[in-house]
């Protein structure tokens, strides 16, 4: 009986020794992995666009804002948001909030994603993070997420533009509900939305 009970005890103490491993190895959600809080002010960058010019983030933001999205030429995910994301920034750019692409894909070369921009349409600069430096340091990590600053740089909205990737069935538009409520001098009442999509493709990966 005393030998039953000793293995009965290792018994459970090895499963809960390989339920804690197994809770320590979930993935978390993208805009929980740190980088850049919610109420933090951005610093300045430098990036080059596709045609070589280096552009900053002051030079290029609105007087209301700036929306910073990442992309990907390759990514299905950012195909279905395409024209979504060409239509609220055509919207919201009339309104003071200029758009900023960023590719930090380091699997797509300078002509592959200039050709995207081309066949996407997209209006707005796209900017080359080589190094994934500007992903590392704000913590992005899929195709399409997005980083709403204010006219000061400082973060209000951060994670997806809104709940459905195929956009027939969008039952809530987090990115363009964050823009209303800024623009109306009210709090961005849902600062965060998990950010769903392609993986970003860093260096050495």
């Amino acid at each position: 009986m005393k030998i039953l009970l000793s293995s009965l005890t290792a018994v459970i103490a090895l499963a809960a020794v390989f339920a804690s491993v197994s809770i320590l190895s979930q993935p978390t959600p993208a805009f929980a992995s740190g980088g850049l809080e919610i109420g933090a002010t951005a610093e300045n960058f430098s990036l080059p666009d596709v045609d070589g010019k280096t552009q900053t983030l002051n030079s290029l933001k609105g007087k209301n804002g700036t929306l910073v999205v990442w992309l990907s030429a390759q990514c299905p995910v950012v195909k279905g948001y395409k024209d979504r994301i060409n239509e609220i920034a055509a919207e919201y750019q009339a309104k003071g909030i200029n758009f900023v692409g960023i590719n930090s894909n380091s699997t797509e070369d300078l002509n592959w994603v200039k050709s995207n921009i081309a066949e996407f349409g997209y209006k707005f600069p796209v900017l080359i993070d080589k190094g994934n430096v500007l992903a590392d340091k704000w913590g992005a990590t899929v195709t399409p997420e997005v980083y709403y600053f204010n006219a000061k740089n400082v973060l209000l909205y951060h994670g997806a533009i809104d709940n459905d990737r195929s956009g027939r069935n969008v039952t809530e538009g987090y990115l363009k509900a964050a823009f209303t409520e800024s623009l109306g001098g009210k709090a961005v009442s849902k600062a965060k939305a998990n950010a769903f999509g392609c993986s970003i493709k860093r260096v050495g990966e």
